[in-house]
């Protein structure tokens, strides 16, 4: 008899142990600036963050754009470190080109240095999934998730919610203990209509109908209790328009240079003559715009140690935009972002509630570096070697 309670209890242990691990859910909507939760659109999102913590924004790295700040997230590394430093820039070495539009691009992880936290985690004999994100497709088995999609715009919202639930429900040795999951309502029609349109804020609330969805779904699992759910973006939005347009050909007519201009950034490279001269006529131009020498891009945008960085850099002030003769994008859209990333515009949003936080606990501004080793805290396994982001800055979010 005491054998059979002995065995009782041993299971009782077992599967207390197994319901109390962490669960770790990273949502994403990208594009989605910090203020927008003050427009009173977000019942959900505020509910939530009432019961766990909210940051008054969530700071990106520079260039404050897409494919750069989601792999920041997810390595602790600055763009410089782990190498995407833009939605779309040019390996100078070998002419060939990163672009978020080509697949083939995105997954050969020859681009993507550092170490992802689904890499950190599989590692350590913790189990992934992803519904995407960016960096999460690579062509090589060990640095993507053990479960993952490849990115497809038209999936429906709600499809991606129930996927996410559905690996939630599996047994627990084929259960994931961290999942992404991603939204680009927001960053869409921020760009095509502008930040302060009301076809944005109909995307608030489709973000926060769809994340009131999540958290209905997630109330019925038998480990509800373990969940941590992380509510980030990977960048603001600011309006532009076509007054505040620069065109660098126009400016800059100086042979054997090659430039490429991203809207909110510009690059300059070539030989060192050409580039001094380069320099030197858009330094005597500089209006609405700054140029840095690689090596003097200011300390704080964490943004000339990369070898992939032209030898000029070109950062316009924010609202402004930078455009050569062809490039018909920049004409067109009414949003963007990659700006300075002190600037407030560019910020995104911070929420996060589950039994590894505080509740109804208000904080400053938060760096997006410092979330891969709060989520290595949280799954209690150890980040990947040196990183920029740093425990210390975040880990009184914590309980």
């Amino acid at each position: 008899m005491k054998k059979f309670f002995a065995l009782i209890f041993a299971f009782l242990i077992n599967a207390k142990l197994l319901f109390s691990l962490p669960y770790v859910v990273l949502v994403s909507f990208d594009g989605f600036r910090w203020d927008y939760l003050e427009r009173g659109l977000t019942p959900n999102l505020t509910f939530f963050a009432s019961n766990g913590v909210r940051a008054i924004s969530l700071q990106p790295s520079f260039p404050s754009s897409t494919f750069p700040n989601h792999y920041s997230i997810v390595t602790g590394l600055y763009p410089e470190n782990h190498n995407i430093i833009g939605n779309h820039f040019i390996n100078p070495f070998s002419g060939t080109v990163f672009t978020l539009r080509d697949s083939n691009a995105v997954t050969d992880p020859r681009w993507y240095l550092g170490e992802a936290i689904w890499e950190t985690a599989r590692r350590q004999g913790v189990r992934t999934a992803s519904f995407f994100w960016p960096g999460s497709e690579l062509k090589l088995d060990w640095r993507h998730p053990d479960i993952f999609m490849k990115y497809d715009p038209k999936i429906p919202y709600q499809t991606r919610v129930d996927s996410v639930v559905s690996w939630l429900s599996l047994p627990f040795e084929k259960r994931p203990r961290f999942v992404t999951l991603y939204f680009e309502e927001t960053d869409s029609r921020g760009h095509t209509f502008g930040p302060n349109s009301p076809q944005v804020d109909t995307a608030i609330m489709i973000c926060d109908q769809i994340f009131g969805y999540l958290l209905q779904r997630l109330s019925v699992l038998p480990i509800k209790d373990s969940i941590d759910i992380i509510v980030v973006s990977d960048h603001g939005m600011t309006e532009v328009k076509t007054d505040k347009i620069l065109n660098i050909s126009s400016i800059l007519n100086v042979k054997d240079v090659a430039v490429n201009s991203y809207g909110y950034l510009a690059f300059v490279s070539g030989n060192a003559d050409s580039v001094e001269k380069a320099y030197q006529i858009l330094k005597h131009y500089g209006k609405n715009f700054k140029v840095y020498r690689r090596s003097e891009v200011p300390a704080y945008f964490h943004f000339s140690n990369n070898p992939f960085i032209g030898d000029l850099v070109v950062i316009p002030e924010i609202g402004w935009s930078l455009a050569m003769n062809n490039d018909d994008y920049v004409y067109k859209v009414k949003g963007n972002h990659g700006y300075d990333n002190f600037w407030m515009d560019m910020h995104g949003i911070f929420l996060a509630s589950g039994p590894s936080f505080k509740k109804g606990y208000r904080v400053g501004t938060i760096q997006n570096v410092d979330i891969y080793p709060l989520i290595c805290k949280i799954l209690n396994i150890v980040p990947r070697g040196k990183i920029d982001g740093e425990l210390k800055r975040i880990e009184y979010i914590l309980k």
